[in-house]
């Protein structure tokens, strides 16, 4: 009775250890109080003991128990089916396995003491179990035996009247829970002793378990292990969970919590009645389209009359609601008239059509210009090419939208090609400063110098050379 009340009083100071982890779950404290089973016989040794598992359920050969309560011990919730424990034990053995011919082998009721620890895993949420609880664990702890003929000391080296060793310990147990906190809890352990001097032996157990630890949180009535809400007061319907506007709809379902509506707008009101709920309707208090976020169109454009610039005309969405305008009544929408004043036509984006010289008027033009000579070397023309020059601007002139490129033309003579080159160039500006004088815009007038490469005759002659020093003026396209 003496180590009884040791035991208990070890288990009771195992109650008052420090949190291993937070709390992650309700009631996570268990004690299991009950008796226990030592059975040194199926662990696989020579006679007396025997083979492993042999004659495992032989209770009344092979089983020492303890006519009393000889059990205690305290498991731990850590997290994620996790638990970790202790467990006091005590027994007294008088039966010690079987010699070869079968029959019973005695001693003298040996005291047995245990002190195990052990890391637990809960089979229950991987099974899909609640009310029956498998369960798995692993540890070690210490065993003492009242030394016998079968676990001693060598009796030269000690006068122990008890032998005590390590132990590494695998057990597989089954609970069964009649409500939250009261259960049944049956376990077998295998304990390998560390030194030969304490035998390896089975320890079977079955007590009553109780759960504790568990709490009311927010006083609602709802225990936390059951409410979803267990911070804030709420109902039991609702899992603990509140309904502070009273529509039926738990508030952590509700859209709009604290104002009271409709199931099938998760639980917001449509005050305007257009089915749109308010906090999904941009005009809550004004009748209108689903299509546009509760809001009205009133000239059915598609777009709500608080975008619309102009909401009672139709208009595109690209116009922000109004009718796209024709300024210049051309046909040709300003949008897409390149002329949005002046009136022009279809074909020409809206611009009016641009009158252009006939190939005849061009011909003329290019014998004009062909006329046009240039002394040896010189880009000055002649006195006598001024009633040309007028004839060129006068047709020009005719043709005001049309724009006009003069090109300058050398022979081959001359120091090299670059100098011809800038030769033609100079003779092609000379063209243009003289019809910009004479009234032809010099936003329609361009000049390009080509040197000697573009020919009409040979270099060969005079008269060749005299030709080639030329410009011509050519439409713009």
């Amino acid at each position: 009775m003496k180590n009884l009340n040791r035991l208990i009083l070890t288990a009771s100071l195992l109650l008052a250890i420090g949190n291993v982890n937070a709390q992650d779950e309700n009631n996570p404290w268990q004690l299991t109080i009950g008796v226990n089973a030592v059975d040194v016989f199926p662990v696989g040794e020579d006679a007396p003991q025997g083979d492993l598992f042999q004659e495992f359920y032989n209770v009344e050969d092979n089983w020492n128990i303890l006519p009393s309560v000889s059990l205690i011990s305290v498991q731990k919730y850590i997290d994620d089916n996790f638990s970790v424990g202790v467990a006091g034990s005590i027994n007294r053995l008088d039966k010690w396995g079987q010699n070869a011919d079968g029959t019973s082998v005695s001693v003298d009721n040996l005291m047995y003491y245990g002190l195990d620890g052990n890391v637990k895993y809960s089979l229950s949420n991987l099974l899909n179990t609640t009310k029956l609880e498998p369960f798995l664990a692993a540890g070690g702890g210490y065993t003492w035996i009242e030394e016998g003929p079968y676990n001693t000391f060598s009796s030269d080296e000690s006068s122990n009247d008890i032998v005590g060793s390590g132990t590494l310990n695998g057990t597989v147990g089954l609970a069964y829970w009649f409500s939250d906190n009261i259960g049944i809890t049956a376990q077998s352990t295998y304990k390998h002793s560390f030194n030969e001097y304490l035998t390896t032996h089975f320890q079977h157990s079955v007590g009553v378990s109780f759960k504790f630890g568990g709490t009311d949180t927010d006083g609602d009535g709802v225990y936390d292990k059951h409410d979803l809400c267990p911070e804030v007061p709420g109902l039991e319907e609702f899992s603990g969970c509140p309904d502070t506007d009273g529509d039926g709809i738990e508030d952590s379902k509700d859209t709009c919590p604290e104002l009271a509506g409709l199931a099938e707008y998760n639980g917001c009101p449509d005050t305007d009645g257009d089915g749109v709920s308010d906090n999904n309707d941009t005009c809550p208090n004004e009748a209108g389209l689903k299509a546009l976020a509760g809001c009205p169109d009133a000239d059915s454009d598609g777009l709500a009359n608080a975008q619309d610039e102009c909401p009672n005309e139709a208009g595109p969405v690209a116009n922000n609601g109004c009718p796209w305008k024709d300024g210049d009544s051309d046909g040709v929408l300003d949008k897409d008239d390149n002329c949005p004043t002046e009136a022009g036509t279809v074909a020409n984006n809206g611009c009016p059509e641009v009158l252009i010289p006939s190939e005849e008027t061009q011909a003329q033009l290019t014998d004009y210009a062909r006329t046009i000579n240039f002394s040896l070397g010189k880009s000055d023309f002649q006195k006598s090419a001024y009633p040309t020059l007028q004839a060129i601007s006068g047709i020009l002139n005719e043709y005001p939208k049309a724009n006009f490129v003069v090109e300058g033309h050398t022979d081959s003579t001359g120091t090299n090609a670059n100098f011809n080159q800038l030769l033609s160039e100079r003779r092609a500006e000379k063209v243009v400063k003289y019809l910009v004088e004479n009234g032809v815009s010099a936003d329609r007038l361009s000049s390009v110098g080509f040197g000697e490469s573009n020919t009409i005759e040979s270099n060969q002659t005079a008269a060749g050379r005299a030709a080639n020093r030329r410009v011509e003026v050519k439409l713009v396209k």
